[in-house]
């Protein structure tokens, strides 16, 4: 991982010379897939339930 932003744009731009221009894209694609976790798109009450949490937290005053 790089230290400083310049590193991290060096990095970035020789991944993306040797790899190929959807570098990023696939392997970000490859991470979707495996997840198991399903997330809030295939439970939309579990969605809600936190949002509601979320609300009354944010709601609460001092």
């Amino acid at each position: 991982m790089a230290g400083t932003k310049n590193g991290g744009q060096k990095a970035a731009k020789t991944n993306k010379d040797r790899y190929g221009m959807d570098f990023y894209e696939r392997i970000g694609r490859v991470g979707g897939q495996i997840g198991t976790t399903g997330g809030f798109a295939k439970n939309p009450e579990l969605a809600k339930i936190a949002g509601r949490k979320g609300g009354k937290a944010v709601k609460k005053g001092k």
